[in-house]
């Protein structure tokens, strides 16, 4: 790994302090112009949200690398992860402003691909970030992507799974809190927990159920799931929002000494938990690194003059996950 677990952790803590202070403040905006750059940047990404350290952290990232890079790139996000038609809205503000190349982390699967299109008509780059497009429907209205960088979210819930299963050497009951049906990283991320919970020995899978991401309802969920199984040995959430109300929930039934809650995504509040000794371990994504990677790809695209086809098979550029737990938080 070429980056200490320690580094990765203080960029999310730096993120976490920016955006606190106001630094990210107007990154929302819908009109190209607010991020980060100047007027004359040649590049734009639109992520999901700065509400959550994931996507804080990964402008934090992509900051960084233009300045490695020598370019300018505006930095804009949608309000909230619910705003499918505020994304779309902001970039086609993109697409008028002109920019060589934008990267996108679209809310949905589908909310962004007419918009794709559209600047693909336009010559412009378009760079697929975290959440997967409807690729074969993207083929259809005609539009691209030069590349999909990610985490390999099945790997995610697979490492998880794993971890679960080796601190239950006696084997024991194991529950999901899944993400909102229909997310392609959630889905990916419950299938690999699931497929590697069902092939250990002795462990058995008693529930999976969505929190759509919330943690309130990840609180309610968890409470139910232990109310209907008063042997629960462990939790895996989709995410650490939900990790941190299952982990509530665990707290109320007074079973923290007894009951792993593993998270994902690596959030401050998250680390922070594991610190204090409450919450158990969490698969923490380099966000940074696939913000970097998907500049990266998207500078190199531009300097190479590549083609625009939709024909083409778009490359995915896998990022590692790593465990964040009491051993390594530091």
């Amino acid at each position: 790994m070429k980056k200490s677990i320690r580094k990765r952790i203080c960029t999310v803590l730096l993120a976490t302090v920016l955006l606190l202070t106001g630094v990210l403040a107007g990154c929302g905006d819908d009109t190209p112009g607010g991020g980060t750059g100047t007027a004359q940047a040649e590049y734009a990404v639109i992520l999901k949200t700065l509400s959550n350290d994931f996507w804080a952290t990964m402008k934090t990232g992509i900051e960084e690398e233009a300045e490695k890079q020598g370019v300018t790139v505006d930095i804009f996000a949608a309000n909230s992860e619910e705003d499918t038609e505020g994304q779309l809205r902001i970039l086609e503000n993109c697409i008028a402003k002109g920019y060589k190349a934008i990267g996108v982390a679209p809310l949905s699967p589908t909310n962004l691909l007419n918009g794709v299109a559209q600047a693909n008509q336009k010559g412009i780059y378009v760079m697929n970030i975290d959440e997967q497009m409807d690729m074969e429907t993207l083929k259809n209205v005609g539009g691209s992507v030069i590349a999909f960088a990610t985490t390999d979210n099945v790997a995610v819930g697979e490492q998880a799974a794993n971890y679960i299963v080796g601190k239950l050497t006696a084997g024991g009951q194991v529950a999901i809190i899944e993400g909102k049906a229909g997310n392609a990283s959630g889905e990916a991320r419950k299938q690999g927990a699931t497929e590697t919970f069902r092939a250990a020995t002795g462990v058995e899978l008693v529930a999976s159920q969505p929190a759509d991401w919330d943690r309130q309802k990840a609180l309610d969920t968890a409470a139910s799931i232990l109310q209907q199984y008063p042997d629960l040995d462990a939790f895996y959430c989709c995410n650490d929002t939900m990790a941190l109300g299952a982990l509530q929930a665990v707290k109320n039934a007074g079973k923290l000494s007894r009951v792993l809650v593993v998270g994902t995504d690596g959030a401050a509040e998250a680390i922070e938990s594991i610190r204090a000794g409450e919450l158990t371990a969490t698969i923490a994504q380099d966000s940074a690194e696939i913000g970097a990677t998907s500049l990266r790809k998207m500078i190199e695209a531009v300097q190479s003059g590549a083609a625009i086809d939709p024909e083409a098979q778009p490359e995915t550029i896998p990022v590692e996950a790593y465990i964040v737990e009491q051993d390594t938080v530091g």
